[in-house]
Order: structure tokens, then C-alpha cells, then sequence
């Protein structure tokens, strides 16, 4: 049993619910932290106890170390959580924990270091003797550094945040002249995601594969990798599918990932979960890409296909305890879908808004891991995850007959969400694979795919209206920590419309209309966000496609670009400013 008796999960959304299942499979106390717009999430009232972090903003709450201890000293908790995001690969906050006298769920401070900056992992990865395409061996510091770099070793090249994950600060560069904006806009990307902007360059691979191990290391010298995953459906180099164990490998290509895999955590003195990412090109190369010092979104089908909760492993490993199976079996297939807030017609765009309908799926093979409710706000200021749908059969034959299945049985109204496309992809030969031509790449959702998507058509939401029920659910905060009480519903009502003085009601949901890009002369923000960046000045001349502003929702950065040439007039963008769906952001006046 863990030498702690009670977690503090310093994260939101479904990996919280997650840890707080296992905490309560082992017997332990979970202990919950949470910003002012996820007062009412599941994971608040799911946990033992909540504590409000007291702001809005994710640098307010989740990012604020100072209030996470805080909570942690008034809580009583013995442990800490990262989960994913966030602070999970912030070296000082894991440090700061441990010197709070907590328990660090994760690995050390130092193989944070060593491994989250990219950098440095790419130097133990050469120790180790794992395989690596050309980059630069520090971080770069101006693009004419990056322009080097690429005239020395040639197009593509990625532009890559040192620190963080989850495709954050991540950017290619396929032409010279798009080598500056590409960088700058990594570099934004990564502060505002992880509060740095350190990035490196290294040659980019062309259609390749994103093939991972899920690994676990001990403090008794044990290192082994649970399972091979493919993650290589992506979109603005972020997963939408991933599936275990990695189909359609060699069985030199499998001891390779593994062999690689074993030498870097031993290489690190690793000791926790961890993923080791790679590259496979199209000719078979296999090229270490980063490691990533926590658990990741995707663990889930490991641990469908080996029976191991990789949770429960995390905690074992931080009381000091070895791995509980050494020598995991793999057996069957199993495929996790991402489903998020997102109109994948519209390029993916993330989509905030009252989820107005919800339907899980069920039935054999089929796992739900989710942070919401029906009738709950995806927030744009955090991740636009509703749930992970994730299945398991015998095969991966029988795993796609049965998602197939789950995902027509999968229902999300009020916002826009990418099941279509999770539905497009399982009918696509690429993905299917029949006959063993496995077709997917990392790209392959921006380029061959492409098409497919476009044609799913702009999702429009239905209404949010909706009726209170006859009894509401009250939250009240006492000294900062969350109490929950039933009041019939008109009472409530009440008590809220008093407490706003006046205020809108929070009765049913705002209607969301499909916003257009671009209509006749105007061009307008198709999602809420921030102006992270005014490309133009009034009164500029631009052709179709010239970049005019970028916005930054949900941390990740989204270009809008002329539809059509002309003059710039009534620009209204400013940077730092908000915009709301459907807002102009200026007009493009023909010029005669």
C-alpha cells in the first residue's frame, strides 16, 4: 500500500475524474482544486474534497503553484498529482512539493529537467544510442539562427518548444520564406502554453508515422515498457486517435522502440510513468522525438490491452514500491477517439459552448473516460476535451467493427464535435488497412484526408435552451473549500438571480451560431479568443491568403488570412484584445 493516505489532483477535467477512480480503488483521499468556471464540473463534486483556486484564467489556478500548496497544507494531503498539462512537467513545481514535505506522483525534479527540455533529452537519447534525425544541439535564439539551419540541412524542418508537450509550440516550416513567422509564432504558442519560449530545430519527416511506448520505471532499477502505441492521426500536430499495441511493425522496428525506449529512462535514472516518442519514416527509419515525463492522455488503451491500471503504477512507484507485473501480456487491440469541442470542417476550430445533449456509448468492449456532464460549458480558456471513447476487441479488426458501433451510438448536440470525423475515419482504407497497407501519417488529417473532411460540412449547434429540473444543486464555498447543497430548483433560482443583483439568468444556454470565416467584404473571427497577433496596418494592400491576425483559443494559435485581395479597411483587431465568435475583424475592400 502507498506510504500516503490521501492525493491532491492539481489538474481538471476527465484526467482528474480518472486519478480520483483510482484513488478510490486504492483507499485514498482525493482532494480537488478548482478555477471559477469549473465550480460546477463533475471532477469537483467527484473528488472527497474541493478547494476553489480563487480566478478565471489558468494562470490564476492550475499554473499558480503558491495556491496549489496552499491548499495542499489546509487540505491535509500527503501527495500530489499532476495528471497531464499544466504543471506535470514543471521541475520546479514537483520540486516545491517535495519540499513541502508531499509525495511527488511523478519522476524527479532532475529527469524533468533532463527530459522535458527536448534539448537535453535529444543528448541522452545520443548516449543511449537511440536514433535521431539532424537538429541543433541548444535551444535556437533568433529565426536567422533557424534560417541557418535549414539552408545547412534543408527543407521541411519543425520549429519545437523545448519545453511542454501535446504538439504546443510546435511548427513546420516546408518554404525559407515562411521560416520567420513559423518561429515567432512557436515561440508565442509555447509561452503562453508553458511559460517559455525556448525552442530547437531539427529536420522534419516527411509523412512519417508517431509510434510511442508507454513505460514504467522503478526505484528498484526496474525499467519496462507496458506497450507500443500509433498515434499518428493528428491534427495542428495533436492526437485524435491513438491505438495499442502499434500495428503493422516489424518485429526489429518493435525491439528497436523498445530497446531505445529501456536505454533513455535508464540513461535519465528515470523513475515513474513516461512515454518515449518516435518518428517511423516512410522508409522503415526510426527516430526518437521527445519523452514525456508524465502519464499521457492515450494510457488508457495500454492499459486496456495489458490489464495494468497505470495510475495505481504511479502510485506504487512514489511510496517507493516496485512495478506490481514485470512482464505485462499484451493481448487484443484497443483504439481510444478524442472526442473534442472542435468543427473539424472548419480546420478543427475549437468550438466553447453548452454541450446540450450528451450520449455515451456502452456495450462490449467499449470504456468512457469523460470530465462533463450534459448541459455543461466548454470553456475556451482550457483543453476542448468532452471525452475519450475508448475500445477494445480481440483483434483490431473486431476493435474497428466495434467503434464503428460505439461512435454511431455517440451523440454530442449544442456544440460542434469531431465524431463525424472520428465516423469518416473508420470507413477510410488508410486507417482500415485491410489488406496491411496501413496508409496514416502525421499529417495525413491536413493533406489526404483532407478532402474527406472538408465534405462533413460545417456543424451547426442546436439550441441550448433547456428547463431546470425540480430539485438544483447549490454550491456554497466555506473557507475556500466547495460545499454542495439541494434546494428545490425555484429556490435556487432565487438565491442566484439575488446573489447577481439583478444580473442575466444562467437559465438554459446562449444559442451558438455556425460562425462564416468571411462574408462578402468582411472578415470575421470564426471562434472566441485572443489577438495574439496584427499582421497588417489600415489601409494595407494584402492578396487572397495574406495573413491579416492571429488568435489564440484553448492555447493553441489559429492564423486568419485574407479571403480575397484588396485594401484593409475598419480594422478592429488590437493584440491582447478578446474577440467573440462572429466579430468582425476588418473588412477587404476591392481595389478598382
Amino acid at each position: 500500500m502507498p506510504s500516503f493516505d490521501s492525493v491532491l489532483v492539481a489538474n481538471r477535467g476527465e484526467i482528474a475524474v480518472r486519478i480520483m477512480r483510482a484513488c478510490r480503488d486504492a483507499g485514498l483521499r482525493s482532494i480537488a482544486v478548482y478555477a471559477d468556471t469549473d465550480r460546477d464540473a463533475p471532477f469537483v463534486s467527484f473528488a472527497d474534497d474541493a478547494y476553489a483556486l480563487n480566478g478565471i484564467s489558468a494562470a490564476d489556478t492550475y499554473l499558480n503553484m503558491a495556491k496549489i500548496l496552499d491548499v495542499a497544507a489546509r487540505s491535509g494531503a500527503q501527495s500530489v498529482h499532476p495528471g497531464y498539462g499544466f504543471l506535470a512537467e514543471n521541475a520546479s513545481f514537483a520540486s516545491a512539493v517535495i519540499e513541502a514535505g508531499l509525495t511527488w506522483i511523478g519522476p524527479s525534479p532532475a529527469a524533468i529537467d533532463a527530459l522535458g527540455d527536448k534539448v537535453s533529452a535529444r543528448h541522452i537519447a545520443q548516449r543511449a544510442g537511440a536514433p535521431l534525425v539532424p537538429g541543433t544541439s541548444d535551444p535556437v535564439t533568433s529565426a536567422d539562427e533557424v534560417l541557418a539551419f535549414a539552408k545547412e540541412h534543408g527543407l521541411p524542418i519543425a520549429v519545437k518548444a523545448a519545453f511542454g508537450g501535446g504538439g504546443r509550440g510546435l511548427k513546420v516550416a516546408r518554404a525559407m520564406e515562411d521560416i520567420v513567422e513559423q518561429y515567432e509564432s512557436a515561440v508565442r504558442e509555447a509561452t503562453a502554453a508553458f511559460g517559455r519560449g525556448e525552442c530547437f530545430v531539427e529536420r522534419f519527416l516527411d509523412r512519417p508515422r508517431h509510434v510511442e511506448t508507454q513505460c514504467l520505471a522503478d526505484s528498484h532499477g526496474n525499467v519496462i515498457v507496458v506497450s507500443t502505441r500509433d498515434c499518428s492521426l493528428q491534427r495542428r500536430h495533436q492526437k485524435l486517435v491513438e491505438e495499442a499495441p502499434a500495428p503493422f511493425l516489424s518485429d526489429a522496428q518493435n525491439a528497436e522502440l523498445i530497446r531505445s525506449s529501456v536505454a533513455i529512462l535508464r540513461e535519465a535514472h528515470y523513475e515513474g510513468a513516461g512515454t518515449c516518442e518516435f518518428l517511423v519514416g516512410t522508409d522503415g527509419t526510426i527516430s526518437f522525438l521527445e519523452v514525456n515525463t508524465r502519464l499521457q492522455v492515450e494510457h488508457t488503451v495500454s492499459e486496456e490491452v495489458t490489464g495494468m491500471d497505470l495510475v495505481r503504477e504511479q502510485f506504487r512507484i512514489a511510496a517507493g514500491l516496485p512495478i506490481s507485473n514485470l512482464t505485462p501480456t499484451v493481448r487484443g487491440h484497443s483504439i481510444e477517439f478524442r472526442v473534442n469541442g472542435e468543427d473539424p470542417a472548419a480546420g478543427f476550430m475549437p468550438s466553447p459552448g453548452r454541450i446540450t445533449r450528451l450520449t455515451f456509448p456502452r456495450g462490449p468492449g467499449v470504456r468512457v473516460d469523460t470530465g462533463v456532464r450534459q448541459g455543461d460549458v466548454i470553456s475556451g480558456a482550457f483543453d476542448s476535451m468532452i471525452a475519450k471513447i475508448i475500445v477494445t476487441g480481440s483483434t483490431r479488426t473486431e476493435a474497428i467493427e466495434r467503434a464503428r458501433r460505439a461512435l454511431g451510438e455517440a451523440e454530442v448536440l449544442g456544440i460542434p464535435s469531431v465524431l463525424p470525423f472520428h465516423r469518416a475515419v473508420l470507413q477510410a482504407p488508410e486507417f482500415v488497412a485491410a489488406d496491411g497497407n496501413f496508409g496514416v501519417f502525421t499529417t495525413w488529417i491536413e493533406t489526404d484526408f483532407a478532402p474527406v473532411v472538408l465534405a462533413l460540412g460545417r456543424s451547426a449547434p442546436s439550441d441550448g435552451g433547456g428547463q431546470e429540473e425540480g430539485m438544483s444543486r447549490v454550491i456554497v464555498e466555506v473557507g475556500g473549500k466547495r460545499l454542495e447543497v439541494v434546494l428545490p430548483a425555484a429556490l435556487a433560482a432565487a438565491g442566484r438571480a439575488s446573489a447577481r443583483s439583478g444580473g442575466p439568468s444562467r437559465r438554459g444556454a446562449r444559442r451558438t451560431e455556425s460562425v462564416k470565416l468571411a462574408s462578402g467584404k468582411t472578415l470575421s473571427s470564426p471562434m472566441q479568443g485572443t489577438v495574439v497577433k496584427v499582421a497588417v496596418k489600415e489601409g494595407a494592400v494584402v492578396e487572397e491568403g495574406d495573413l491579416i491576425v492571429v488568435i489564440e483559443a484553448m492555447k493553441m494559435e489559429q492564423p486568419l488570412v485574407a479571403h480575397r485581395p484588396g485594401v484593409v479597411t475598419n480594422l478592429a483587431a488590437e493584440v491582447g484584445a478578446g474577440v467573440a465568435a462572429g466579430a468582425t475583424i476588418c473588412d477587404i475592400e476591392f481595389v478598382e
